[in-house]
């Protein structure tokens, strides 16, 4: 007679600990087994019904679906709010409006920090003669009765490195252009990261007062990036502004709430309260004050926050303009004191019942961590993409594409949309010449994606950076070989892939001709290693020139099988002779890397 399994009743999400609670084990063995399924989470982490039916069923328990569908907006329309980790599980009938969060975006130069200030100047009332105090990197300000939060950060960079920590914290992105310098390389990249959030943008159309201004010419160049202005029976607002002579700004701020409208904001004041740490700093006779911002529920006074490994009791709460507050209600910011450490820009917090509740969580978390020691595999593969596609799982396989000439990047980035229409969708967050970046790999780390090159590399800031992300890049000099690992990732055949590790750059100081051996790159080893068994490629102005393998390595005219950091030595590659003083010459291994 087969085995009865206990049934348990499971809502649409729930945390890791109630599920741990529901089936009667140890939330330390919930976490394993889904660290096993290649699923990283804490304690307090929420998870949808499917993960947790797969979690139960692997534990040895029947599921069923709890009845009640408590958040009243679809999951894709919450998911590009970006609060659908926050509302998850909320009744809808304790959702009320909350006031819309606000991120400027743009160009060095363009103007985003003149507006803010413009627009933070503006709500000073008489009475606070002294002006705003306290910065703490948001405010608040009033429109026709209505609030708008606006988050001060420094550029995509911070919008973007928030969200690869988890943190979505922005409902509509201010996309600030100047009027006489138009659509830049930084003006671009920040519509990527904005729609790779799925964040609504309206356009401040900046200096629009200036002699050089040329509105015309910058609405084309916003169409041309699908941002067709209303004015041009588009749906993009784009709303002359100029910061200096303060032109434009209630018309920006009224565009704002009109788009908040659709966007319809909404969470629970009677919740526990949770949200995104902004900042943290230490102030003289404050201690450690943290800014956060909160997303959900209502943050009090003497509350127990829980952020990461710290935790504390809240002993005070100020608002941003420096006043002490008791309470804080959805989207506002906030500066509190009475934190144990010091958090990061981008963590969430929530707030538990009480310091002993906090200590345990951490404990087991940490002890989780020690037991199933894993990497965060935060960003996917091919192979780990396809693996879940034919789990059923993966839906939108996201690629960052980068090319050294546009003559490249069109038919590379027209072929892979050319396989578009079946069950996966494609979506390229970015197509761009040029070196791969930091940028790319941030982008790329926020939004689960991969990036793609052809005849071009990262440089390497971008690669360090892709290391400790965990971002795939993926380099090719043959197109059709790019566009068909695509199309079998898409598939499901991708067989396992070979990928190239550097392990040393050397930089080539000066070229020597020898008769009968053909050209020396003297050259000085800036890091790692280079082997004379290793492979080699010449890099020159971020460009690849060439890539092969090594035909002679010497050091003080011995030859050697390697050389370290620090040391002059002459190298030679098979193949190619054209050397110039200030190549780099990146070596590598070639590494299988499996399914």
């Amino acid at each position: 007679m087969a085995e009865t399994k206990t049934l348990i009743e499971i809502p649409a999400f729930v945390t890791v600990r109630e599920l741990a609670t529901m089936m009667g084990v140890s939330p330390i063995n919930v976490i394993k087994e889904l660290m096993a399924n290649g699923i990283m989470a804490n304690i307090n982490q929420q998870i949808d019904f499917e993960t947790a039916a797969i979690v139960a069923g692997e534990m040895g328990y029947d599921v069923v679906a709890h009845e009640e569908v408590v958040v009243e907006a679809p999951v894709d329309e919450t998911e590009k709010t970006g609060w659908r980790k926050v509302l998850a599980g909320e009744r809808a009938g304790d959702l009320q409006p909350r006031p819309p969060v606000v991120t400027m975006l743009g160009h060095v130069d363009h103007g985003k920090t003149s507006l803010l200030d413009i627009i933070r100047k503006a709500n000073v009332t008489a009475g606070e003669a002294g002006g705003i105090t306290q910065h703490i990197g948001a405010y608040q300000t009033l429109k026709d009765g209505r609030l708008v939060t606006f988050l001060d950060t420094p550029g995509h960079e911070a919008f973007t490195a928030m969200r690869a920590r988890g943190a979505q914290a922005t409902d509509i992105a201010i996309l600030v252009v100047a009027a006489d310098d138009g659509v830049m390389p930084q003006t671009r990249e920040a519509v990527d990261h904005a729609r790779a959030a799925h964040v609504p943008i309206v356009v401040a159309l900046n200096k629009i007062d200036l002699p050089g201004a040329r509105p015309d010419r910058v609405k084309q160049q916003l169409s041309e990036m699908g941002l067709v202005p209303d004015d041009w029976d588009g749906d993009t607002m784009v709303i002359p502004v100029s910061a200096r002579e303060k032109l434009g700004i209630d018309d920006l701020l009224e565009a704002v709430l009109l788009v908040a409208e659709e966007a319809d904001p909404k969470a629970n004041p009677g919740a526990p309260a949770s949200g995104t740490v902004l900042e943290a700093k230490i102030e003289r006779g404050k201690g450690i004050m943290t800014t956060a911002l909160i997303q959900n529920g209502t943050l009090r006074l003497g509350d127990t926050m829980l952020v990461g490994e710290h935790y504390g009791r809240i002993k005070a709460m100020y608002d941003y303009t420096g006043k002490r507050i008791q309470t804080a209600a959805p989207s506002t910011p906030v500066s509190v004191s009475g934190l144990d450490g010091m958090p990061q820009a981008g963590e969430q917090f929530r707030v538990v019942d009480s310091e002993k509740t906090a200590r345990r969580i951490i404990d087991e978390a940490r002890e989780a961590a020690r037991e199933t020691p894993t990497s965060r595999g935060r960003g996917p593969t091919l192979d780990e993409f396809f693996a879940r596609l034919l789990e059923g799982e993966a839906k939108t396989l996201n690629l960052i594409v980068k090319a050294d000439v546009q003559g490249s990047l069109e038919p590379i980035v027209t072929s892979l949309e050319r396989l578009n229409g079946g069950e996966v969708e494609l979506d390229i967050l970015r197509s761009a010449t040029g070196p791969i970046t930091e940028s790319d790999v941030m982008l790329a780390s926020a939004s689960g994606a991969i990036i793609l090159g052809f005849n071009v590399d990262a440089d390497p800031i971008a690669r360090n950076a892709a290391a400790v992300e965990e971002v795939q890049i993926r380099t090719y000099s043959i197109i059709y070989k790019l566009i068909e690992d695509v199309e079998k990732a898409m598939k499901g055949m991708l067989a396992p892939t070979f990928e190239d590790v550097v392990i040393g750059r050397a930089e080539v100081r000066q070229v020597f001709k020898i008769r009968g051996v053909g050209n020396i790159a003297g050259s000085y080893m800036r890091t790692g290693e280079g082997r004379r068994n290793a492979k080699a490629r010449i890099v020159r102005n971020s460009r690849l020139l060439h890539s092969g393998t090594i035909s002679s390595l010497k050091h003080l005219q011995e030859n050697v099988r390697e050389v370290k950091a620090g040391f002059e030595f002459g190298v030679s590659l098979d193949g190619f002779e054209d050397y110039q003083p200030g190549d780099i010459i990146e070596f590598y291994v070639t590494q299988r890397v499996e399914a």
